[in-house]
């Protein structure tokens, strides 16, 4: 389904992202977390696509399962660093080919092996780039009506409620989210965020940028003292509350309160976002579907709700 008409069917959206391993063992392995997820239906999923299109073939595999094995919209990131223009050319024929008409358009970082990589020769400096290429492509690549609409592909774009961490003057980052949408950006999904009061002030600012496209949250629930390190070392700049930090603090080495109070914590996100008439939640996985679950039933979120009916 194309991304507009997910957004006209459900006023408010829920949706989980995952990345793919790089085993086609464990490919496997996220294929049945995901599928356990599925009974929620979820407005669609997006699959990563690994720093510098590393995990390319098993993002693509991936996006083709959940679609035509689970009959769920999957939405494919697709990034600017370390691609040419013909092969950026190449994965939005062969989306388009197999009917997958949505992506994700990023900036995207090198991958580690790369960490010196000049950006220069990136065909694509910035996602807004991007996005004005697959507007400019679709064309020809979406002739008739058949497997996508017309209308060619479904382009969401990053936003990031606590500021993007390369882009401290926090006007000119609006003004850059403005040229993304300007060129063709269907939606924006932001980057995770603890406090949601970061959220409302972006989702505030984007109105006086006029911007008017749907901007659904991204909500990470903490699952572990370990993953919640992760999560730092993912989303530079990501700010952690004291409050939670004080009640992740009082469970000491306890895994399991520590999940506890990371589900509690987001399961409250979400009821104070959805009191908000938040546009969308976007679930970040990380390939694990039980907190996503628990979540679910915290909510008392109904089918007809995840489908737009209620």
């Amino acid at each position: 389904m194309h991304i507009r008409d997910v957004f006209d069917r459900n006023p408010t959206t829920f949706s989980f992202e995952f990345f793919p391993p790089k085993s086609e063992a464990g490919a496997q392995k996220l294929y049945e977390n995901v599928a356990e997820l599925a009974p929620l239906k979820p407005s669609f999923v997006s699959v990563t696509y690994g720093a510098g299109g590393s995990t390319r073939e098993l993002t693509h595999g991936l996006v083709l399962r959940i679609r035509w094995e689970l009959g769920v919209t999957a939405v494919p990131h697709l990034t600017c660093v370390c691609h040419s223009e013909q092969e950026i050319a190449d994965i939005l024929q062969r989306y388009a080919g197999e009917g997958v008409c949505n992506v994700l358009a990023l900036r995207g970082d090198p991958p580690r092996e790369k960490s010196g990589w000049d950006r220069s020769q990136d065909a694509f400096q910035y996602a807004a780039d991007l996005v004005a290429y697959i507007r400019a492509r679709e064309g020809s690549l979406f002739p008739s009506p058949g497997h996508a609409p017309r209308r060619g592909f479904g382009i969401g774009v990053a936003g990031f409620p606590e500021g993007h961490p390369a882009t401290p003057n926090r006007l000119l980052e609006m003004d850059y989210l403005k040229q993304k949408i300007d060129a063709g950006a269907d939606y924006i999904c932001t980057q995770l965020f603890f406090n949601n009061e970061d959220f409302y002030d972006f989702r505030e600012r984007c109105e006086l940028a006029g911007i008017d496209v749907p901007i659904i949250a991204g909500i990470m629930p903490i699952t572990s003292g370990k993953g919640m390190k992760r999560m730092a070392e993912l989303a530079a700049g990501a700010r952690y509350p004291a409050k939670l930090l004080r009640a992740i603090a009082r469970c000491a080495d306890d895994e399991e309160a520590i999940q506890r109070v990371g589900i509690h914590w987001a399961t409250e996100q979400c009821r104070d976002l959805l009191d908000h008439k938040v546009r969308g939640i976007h679930f970040y996985t990380l390939n694990q579907s039980g907190a996503t679950r628990e979540i679910y039933r915290n909510l008392g979120v109904s089918d007809s709700v995840a489908l737009g009916g209620g």
